[in-house]
């Protein structure tokens, strides 16, 4: 079967098989698919779904969290790990309301225009909020296609052709073509997994070009992220936490951190929260920013 055929088994495959999660549903609406798309850039999504039910119940317009403070945004992003993401979604919040009626836009010209936003956010909100037809492509998908048409275990480092493949696996049909889009992303997800594929059970294996070539090993070629346990992460992480414990008031900086184990880090932590605009120093006060 030709790649371009795949859709006429995945298609399928999803509309039986696609996990039941909230931005999926019908209704969920271009504001709740963009927050979404938000929060699961780097993190689980059993981690997402119950933040993102307090955010959107907290504030369910972009003009509602436009009108908060960015410190309440970072204070409701509370463990989800990147709090840089929340002041983004804080200020695309501000621009949606300012420059687009308080209305999520429609077009990727517009929604890439907006901060935080990249190709692949700017995509996903306009095919699975608004029905048109684009590629969508995230590191699932990039995978699925490595594997099934390249026959690589692992994919190249993201290129503009990557789009280029996804396109022309699309059906024709709007609604067809964003289904497409998911169900690629939910067989990366769910089977066509980095570290143990379960080959046995995709649906696509009699077409897919590695398993064919013999699942053969190729070099993996992603950047490896640190370990969280003692790294700056987990002292930028500290300092926010004890800042939102204690929001809206501010912290004394020497009352920051005062056991951590190494002085120079907790210093890099405050510096770089500062450098983000995460934090806002006054004297010897810390505060999330105002």
């Amino acid at each position: 079967m030709p790649s371009s055929d795949l859709s006429e088994i995945l298609v399928p495959w999803y509309r039986r098989n696609a996990r039941d999660l909230p931005w999926r549903r019908p209704g969920f609406g271009a504001w709740g698919i963009l927050v979404s798309e938000f929060m699961l850039q780097q993190t689980q999504v059993s981690r997402v779904i119950p933040l993102l039910d307090a955010w959107l119940t907290r504030w369910p317009t972009p003009t509602a969290l436009a009108d908060a403070t960015p410190a309440e945004a970072v204070t409701q992003w509370a463990n989800l790990g990147y709090p840089r993401r929340a002041l983004w979604l804080h200020r695309a919040a501000i621009e949606i309301r300012d420059r687009h009626g308080g209305v999520v836009p429609r077009g990727v010209d517009a929604l890439l225009a907006l901060t935080g936003i990249g190709d692949y956010t700017a995509r996903a909100v306009a095919v699975f909020a608004y029905g048109d037809r684009h590629p969508v492509v995230d590191t699932n998908t990039r995978r699925v296609l490595a594997r099934a048409i390249g026959g690589d275990a692992h994919p190249a480092p993201p290129h503009r052709r990557d789009l280029e493949q996804m396109a022309a696996l699309l059906p024709e049909d709007d609604a067809d073509a964003a289904v497409m889009n998911a169900a690629v992303m939910e067989l990366g997800q769910v089977v066509c997994t980095a570290r143990s594929p379960k080959c046995g059970e995709c649906p696509i294996r009699s077409q897919c070009a590695w398993v064919q070539g013999g699942s053969p090993a190729t070099p993996d070629t992603r950047r490896k992220q640190a370990r969280y346990e003692g790294s700056d992460r987990q002292a930028r992480g500290a300092v926010l936490r004890a800042l939102r414990e204690a929001a809206p008031d501010p912290l004394p900086r020497a009352a920051l951190l005062v056991d951590w184990h190494d002085p120079a880090q907790r210093d890099r932590a405050l510096a770089t929260l500062e450098t983000d605009g995460l934090i806002e120093p006054d004297g010897e006060l810390v505060a999330l920013p105002r």
